[in-house]
Formats: structure tokens, C-alpha cells, sequence
């Protein structure tokens, strides 16, 4: 199967989240401190073109995700998307002029060496369009279950490693479920229409399971070192996106031999993502302190 345009939009869609971050950070930093929730504050961003252009890459990458979805398998899209963090790291040293110390440039390379060989060994093939509701039934059933169970583990712990960890790994799971449904619903507007993609329960579904995601993401990233999130929020993502093509999709993976290379490339990448999530860069991208004082 031709996998170049669904990778080439996967490919998109990590940079666009990339440059949204970084932009949407940089705005941050531009508006008046304060100390607790200001009305003003959505204000002041509205009235920065950076901000905006952050917000336009949240679409972008959207867009991106979607068109992905549908045309590729999700044991393909959503693995790319551990780009994501080497990418942003990359661009705040040209956008916010931080410094990406030679280590820095060694764990981005770990991670995109040991992605191209993890999915090279897999090979990941298959892209069925439609899902019968037994096996829907059963993914979201077991999925919400795990949200809910490292949710509650999360909350009987204090802030600190293993709360981030707990949360970081349900907002995995919580995008992987996004992507399963928002690729099903792609797959609907595109065979059925554009009142079919309204009407259809995964549709409210993905936006939903989206929503949750983004309440669990900025919950991971106030409860303790981005160290402790990012890995179970990064490789979580990838890990139940590919259970769930494999489940669902009926995609498929090489096994055998093959598994030794994937194996390896997954090493890497893990290796690559924790060394970067320890750097004092990605910790500034999601620092939950309040915007310096000045403006420039």
C-alpha cells in the first residue's frame, strides 16, 4: 500500500503542533505576570499575531492528522507524532533562542534514527475503513476503564513523578482513542458525506475524547517533571494507537525476526525522548509559572 502521503501529512501535523507550542509559549511569555486566573489574559493574547499564528498551526495540524488518518493506518500516523517533542525542541532554539546543548542534538537524532527503523522492521499495512460497534464497544470500554483507574492513581498520590506518569500515560491513551475515532469518522465524510460525518456518533465522539485529552495533558503537565510525562505521554500514544489499528483496523506488523530491529528502534527512541524531556529547553516549553513581566 502507497504510504508516502498519509507520512508526508503525519509528518505536517508533528511540525504544525511543534510551531504551536513554541508560538503559543512565546506569546506567553510577552503578556503581564499574574498571579492567578485574569479575564484579561485571553485579551492580551488575541491582540498578538504570534499567538494567533499558534493557534492557526492547531488547525493546521489538524487538518494534517485528519487527511493522515485517512489515507494511512494508524500503526503508521500516530507513531510519527513522538517527532513531535525533538521538533519543538528544535525550533524554540530559533524561535524563543534557547540552546540545544550537543547531547540535545544526539537524543534528536536517537529519536528519529530509532522511529525510521521501528516502523521500517514493522512495515505496517492495512487500512480497513469501518468498524463493527462490538469491537468499538469493547476498545472504549477497556480504554475508558484505564483512564479512569491511572486517573484515580494519579489523584491518591502527591504531586510528583508518578502523578505526571499516571496522567501523562491517560492522556496517551485518550489521544490514541482520538485518533482510532477521528479516522473512522474521516472515512464516513469521505464515503457518505458530509451529513453522515454530523450525524455519526464518532464524529462527538473524537471531539470528546479530544477535550479529555487536553484536560488530562495540561493535569500531567502541573503535576510533576515533564521528565515523568512526556515518555509515558509520547511512547503511551504510539503503543495504544498500534493495539488499536491492530484491533480494530485490522492492521498489521511484521513479528518473527522483525522484531529484533523494532526492538532496537523503540530503545532508541525511548532513550532519545527521556534524554530530551530532562533537557532545561523542554521543561521551558511547558512551564506552568506565570508570563514574565515585560513586553517587548
Amino acid at each position: 500500500m502507497h504510504t508516502l502521503l498519509p507520512v508526508l501529512f503525519a509528518l505536517c501535523a508533528a511540525l504544525s503542533n511543534a510551531f504551536a507550542t513554541v508560538l503559543q509559549r512565546k506569546a506567553a511569555l510577552a503578556v503581564p505576570r499574574s498571579e492567578g486566573f485574569r479575564a484579561g489574559l485571553m485579551l492580551d493574547l488575541l491582540r498578538r499575531p504570534v499567538w494567533l499564528a499558534g493557534m492557526l498551526a492547531v488547525v493546521v495540524a489538524g487538518l494534517c492528522q485528519a487527511v493522515a488518518l485517512g489515507t494511512g493506518p494508524l500503526t503508521i500516523v500516530q507513531p510519527l507524532f513522538v517527532l513531535e517533542l525533538p521538533l519543538a525542541l528544535v525550533l524554540a532554539t530559533l524561535l524563543l533562542h534557547g540552546s540545544l546543548p550537543r547531547a540535545g542534538w544526539v537524543a534528536v537524532a536517537g529519536v528519529v534514527v530509532g522511529l525510521g527503523i521501528a516502523l521500517a522492521a514493522a512495515s505496517p499495512s492495512g487500512n480497513r475503513t469501518d468498524v463493527p460497534a462490538d469491537r468499538w464497544v469493547v476498545a472504549l470500554a477497556v480504554c475508558a476503564a484505564a483512564v479512569l483507574a491511572l486517573s484515580a492513581a494519579a489523584l491518591r498520590r502527591p504531586e510528583g513523578r508518578a502523578r505526571a506518569a499516571c496522567l501523562g500515560a491517560a492522556t496517551a491513551i485518550s489521544y490514541a482513542v482520538t485518533a482510532a475515532l477521528m479516522k473512522e469518522a474521516v472515512h464516513i465524510l469521505d464515503d457518505h458525506g458530509l451529513g453522515a460525518f454530523l450525524t455519526s456518533w464518532q464524529t462527538y465522539g473524537f471531539a470528546a475524547a479530544g477535550v479529555m485529552a487536553l484536560f488530562l495533558l495540561e493535569n500531567a503537565m502541573q503535576a510533576g517533571p515533564l521528565v515523568a510525562s512526556q515518555p509515558a505521554l509520547t511512547l503511551g500514544d504510539a503503543a495504544v494507537s498500534l493495539a488499536l489499528g491492530i484491533l480494530l483496523f485490522e492492521e498489521h506488523v511484521r513479528t518473527g525476526w522483525w522484531l529484533l530491529p523494532q526492538a532496537a528502534g523503540v530503545a532508541l527512541v525511548v532513550a532519545g525522548v527521556l534524554a530530551l524531556a530532562r533537557l532545561p529547553l523542554a521543561e521551558s516549553l511547558v512551564a506552568s509559572e506565570g508570563p514574565a513581566a515585560t513586553v517587548p
